[in-house]
């Protein structure tokens, strides 16, 4: 364990990359943390504090969950994006780039796997809030009546979605025109390569559940819905 590992603890710990990072420098930033920045300051892959304390979507997901899923899981895929970019072209853009850039390229694929993994964790702990879930409010409201019918045909919707993907995979709520529809995606596959805006999006690999759940995918999603869901991230993210 180096100095750095001494010092920081890995949940709490951003990390940065800018191409090679050969001239980089370690920096404090507030209560101890230390990032690393390129040369020239530009941030590109990080792990992301996240929105909220590890506890606080207890009792539907707990602080050991989201501490392994987060400091774990999340952040190796993070680790293993800068490298395998270290010293290539991705290693200058962000990382919705590097999503897009590689997908569906069979030299590429670790590289997507790992990016695009990064970028739908991203994404699911924005997707949930403390004292979520429920019926959305006003327009976020509407638009599900609009495309759905009503909220409990679109829970029933996002439910099946969830619980048909087989293995690991992702439910989402997505936008295309004005219309909302339910989707899955297997492994780290993703909306964003396939030109949808995502909305909101729910994790069914079973590190994000087991530890609490065990085998009840089922009631991981129906407290997904019901008590945590994110549903001003999913207006935000449909422009309402």
């Amino acid at each position: 364990m180096g100095e750095y590992d001494k010092l920081v603890p890995p949940i709490t710990r951003r990390q940065f990359i800018k191409g090679a990072l050969a001239t980089s420098a370690v920096i404090a930033a507030g209560s101890g943390d230390k990032i690393v920045r390129a040369e020239n300051d530009e941030i590109m892959i990080e792990l992301p504090d996240l929105p909220y304390p590890e506890n606080s979507l207890e009792p539907f997901i707990s602080e050991r969950t989201i501490g392994f899923h987060y400091g774990k899981h999340h952040k190796a895929y993070v680790d293993n994006t800068i490298k395998l970019i270290k010293d290539t072209e991705l290693g200058g853009t962000s990382l919705e780039n590097i999503v897009k850039k590689t997908a569906g390229k069979s030299d590429q694929a670790s590289i997507f796997n790992n990016a695009a993994q990064v970028w739908n964790h991203n994404f699911y702990w924005k997707s949930m809030k403390p004292n979520g879930g429920g019926m959305p409010k006003t327009e976020m409201a509407d638009r599900i009546d609009k495309s759905f019918g009503s909220f409990e045909k679109f829970k029933e919707e996002f439910s099946n979605a969830a619980l048909s993907q087989f293995g690991s995979g992702w439910a989402w709520l997505i936008m295309e025109g004005d219309n909302l529809k339910v989707t899955k995606t297997g492994n780290a596959d993703t909306p964003l390569v396939h030109d949808q805006i995502a909305l909101i999006t729910v994790d069914v690999w079973e590190h994000a559940y087991y530890l609490d759940y065990q085998n009840r995918r089922k009631d991981y999603i129906s407290d997904f819905i019901e008590h945590l869901a994110n549903w001003d991230f999913a207006a935000e993210n449909a422009g309402l």
